[in-house]
């Protein structure tokens, strides 16, 4: 049956090559199969800029994807927070297709709505802030406009911060809030809702106006491979891998 596949949140870095591994038979050996891959977000640990093509470890990640969309397979990437600066010369050498967040289309019979899902943690005030400061386009160009090595140094930082940060905040403030969820479902007619980000895989059943909403949590790469597998009978989970 044609199908599709959604995956988000893997953050691949030379650091932990069995995640790389994991990716890599999955898009080898599972994906060919789907009509379309969709990567909702963090599919790098983080993404400096696409001046950045060239590392060895970016190189494997971006043939991978060459080959599935030259093998008829296409595959489309959404920015998460952690890569948020890929670009065109990424899009182009890979082969996929970058969407805006979030993105509405027909999927299979089924209006579907894909967001990375960060915007709907409106409990944390503190990361709110923190996006709409990075996502801003003057920003971004003066950051880009940084020496490469420069800017890795700092995102290395941010990435100790947050994870310290992390340590003191609690798991609801880090979860989606309900109210923002139910206004993205409104705002677009009540679809069905895929996103990641918060890493906490699972079906929500939403009823918003007196519609009822599917909304499907894309689970991270860290101690198992996952996807999301959609065709015209509706949406269920597959895992891909054990990681060690």
């Amino acid at each position: 049956m044609p199908h599709s596949l959604f995956i988000s949140d893997l953050h691949l870095c030379a650091e932990h090559p069995h995640s790389l591994q994991a990716f890599l038979n999955f898009i080898q050996h599972r994906v060919p199969k789907a009509e379309a891959l969709y990567i909702l977000g963090d599919l790098f640990e983080y993404w400096a800029g696409d001046d950045d093509l060239g590392d060895p470890f970016h190189q494997r990640v971006i043939h991978a994807l060459q080959t599935l969309s030259r093998g008829g397979t296409r595959v489309y990437l959404m920015h998460g927070n952690r890569d948020l600066l890929m670009g065109r010369a990424l899009e182009q050498a890979s082969g996929a297709t970058l969407l805006p967040d979030p993105t509405l289309l027909e999927l299979y019979g089924t209006p579907t709505l894909l967001t990375h899902g960060d915007t709907l943690c409106t409990d944390d005030i503190a990361y709110q802030t923190y996006r709409s400061q990075v996502h801003d386009p003057v920003w971004q160009q003066q950051f880009l406009a940084q020496p490469l090595a420069q800017r890795k140094i700092f995102i290395e930082q941010l990435r100790a911060r947050s994870e310290s940060e992390k340590q003191t905040k609690s798991s609801d403030i880090m979860d989606v809030n309900d109210a923002a969820v139910a206004d993205l479902l409104r705002t677009h007619n009540y679809p069905r809702l895929i996103h990641g980000h918060t890493h906490r895989t699972r079906r929500h059943l939403h009823t918003v106006d007196g519609h009822h909403c599917e909304r499907w949590v894309l689970g991270d790469w860290d101690t198992a491979g996952n996807a999301l597998r959609c065709d015209g009978s509706g949406c269920d989970w597959e895992t891909v891998q054990a990681l060690s």
